[in-house]
């Protein structure tokens, strides 16, 4: 079983704005964020998309 067209994982500056239902991973600055979801997208062998300036999630197509 693969998991595709799912949001893997959030990763965001301002928790009340993440998405409910995948992994969530709060942290404190931009430079955090950037960082945070370019190692998740690896790991997850996902892509990383901006939704926001305080939100990325990693998805696999």
């Amino acid at each position: 079983m693969t998991l595709e067209k799912f949001i893997l994982a959030a990763i965001t500056t301002d928790p009340e704005k993440a998405p409910t239902g995948c992994a969530v991973f709060h942290v404190d600055s931009v430079e955090e964020l950037h960082k945070v979801a370019l190692n998740l997208e690896a790991i997850l062998d996902g892509i990383a998309h901006l939704v926001s300036e305080e939100v990325f999630v990693v998805v696999r197509h």
